[in-house]
């Protein structure tokens, strides 16, 4: 069931929005950051994802009549807030980094300007998308990087939330992987969409080669045979039998991947299925995929730690408040220090296109230098929405960004951030 995006949103911000209109602070001309701290622990990079899915819910972002009646009946707001949300229609600007874009610490991912009312509604389905999509791709760019220029099939719907589930395939589409498993992500995002059989369908039958025989008579000898549900090699040489040496692929989805997968190899060619692909799937995540860099694979399925930001299941973005009427304002709690002030963004490069540094600048530009890169975009002006680039322009822009990072940064080691984030002016 679907829910309006008004109530996408926590009870508190509808708490500071009623005080605001009775102390007449609401109108208050404010500048919220979207920014994260520090990157998860092992992160060299992050990837910005979501912007799209955020973007389309602040334009739809509303109370309907329903809503207001219980939110009033409840006490959570008062008859003069509710007349407000009853108008409400986001009427401010927003900018921030393209969908694809790499951050770092620091980074002003996204600034949202309003009246402070308006501004304040939109914190939680920010954080909310841009975290956890945010999260998603981040992971997945790791294990496309760590795949080198085999795919990956994102196939974890079944171990997480069902919307989660779709923004995931999005989002791990963006950053690289070829196709999902999830048919909704197919018909929102246009994600290509792929699978076969799980060892259920060969449990439903007599005989292994039964099940083969009938998933080949429906899709072909070039479909991919799951043969791991009994003995490895006895389900290859009966999946061969059965489709013959031109099969499209075997997976395998258990065990020792890297030593399976090489015996695979063997076999398939000794059967003469020299071009039969080879499918890994099973708990895998970045770390597993660089092991398995020298085995003979030639796709991997990837469920659990996609989904899941491979233990890093949030981005640890924060909306900040950081400029009231144009005097900047920030938090100075000794661990949660903000820079105050409107941020804009420039990253640095060498003259042979590799980054240097993320150079950010409150109330000003960041002083201009050859091979600059402006990070910043428009979305909103004037609550009316800018053109924002395809989910498949977003993707390529992710791709030719990470060819820009120092090859340290793209490391799965620990370590700093692939370039540094230089404040400039603060004091």
């Amino acid at each position: 069931m679907s829910v309006e995006s008004g109530l996408l949103t926590d009870h508190y911000e509808l708490t500071m929005a009623q005080a605001a209109l009775r102390d007449g602070t609401a109108d208050r001309r404010c500048v919220f950051e979207t920014f994260a701290r520090r990157l998860p622990e092992g992160r060299r990079y992050g990837v910005v994802a979501g912007t799209g899915r955020l973007l389309e819910q602040i334009r739809t972002f509303e109370f309907a009549e329903g809503s207001l009646s219980g939110l009033f009946s409840r006490g959570v707001v008062d008859e003069q807030t509710c007349d407000w949300l009853r108008g409400y229609r986001f009427s401010g600007d927003i900018t921030g980094y393209a969908e694809g874009e790499v951050y770092f610490p620091g980074s002003p991912v996204l600034t949202v300007e309003s009246t402070f009312a308006e501004a304040v509604l939109l914190e939680t389905v920010t954080l909310s998308v841009l975290n956890h999509d945010s999260a998603v791709a981040s992971a997945a760019s790791r294990m496309t990087q760590a795949a080198g220029d085999r795919p990956c099939i994102e196939m974890g719907s079944r171990r997480t939330h069902e919307e989660a589930a779709v923004a995931s395939a999005r989002a791990a589409y963006l950053a690289g992987f070829a196709s999902t498993s999830n048919l909704a992500a197919g018909r929102r995002y246009g994600v290509p969409t792929t699978g076969t059989a799980a060892h259920s369908w060969t449990l439903l039958h007599e005989k292994e080669a039964d099940a083969f025989r009938a998933q080949v008579d429906a899709l072909g000898v070039g479909t991919t045979l799951l043969v791991d549900t009994y003995d490895i090699a006895a389900g290859i040489r009966a999946a061969v039998e059965v489709a013959g040496p031109e099969l499209g692929a075997v997976r395998i989805d258990s065990g020792d991947l890297g030593v399976l997968a090489h015996q695979a190899r063997a076999q398939l060619d000794e059967l003469g299925a020299h071009r039969t692909r080879i499918v890994l799937s099973g708990d895998l995540d970045e770390y597993a995929l660089a092991a398995l860099a020298t085995a003979p694979v030639d796709a991997y399925g990837v469920g659990t730690s996609v989904v899941t930001g491979s233990g890093a299941p949030t981005a640890e973005f924060v909306y900040k408040l950081v400029e009231v009427d144009g005097r900047p304002v920030a938090k100075r709690s000794e661990d949660k220090v903000t820079h105050g002030g409107r941020k804009t963004a420039v990253r640095r490069h060498r003259s042979t296109g590799t980054a240097t540094e993320e150079a950010v600048r409150a109330q000003g530009t960041p002083e201009r230098r050859a091979g600059d890169r402006a990070l910043q975009v428009p979305f909103v002006r004037a609550g009316e929405p800018v053109d924002v680039p395809s989910l498949q322009q977003s993707r390529e822009h992710l791709s030719q960004v990470l060819t820009t990072l120092p090859w340290q940064g793209l490391a799965l080691s620990r370590g700093e951030p692939a370039i540094p984030t230089v404040h400039e002016g603060a004091p």
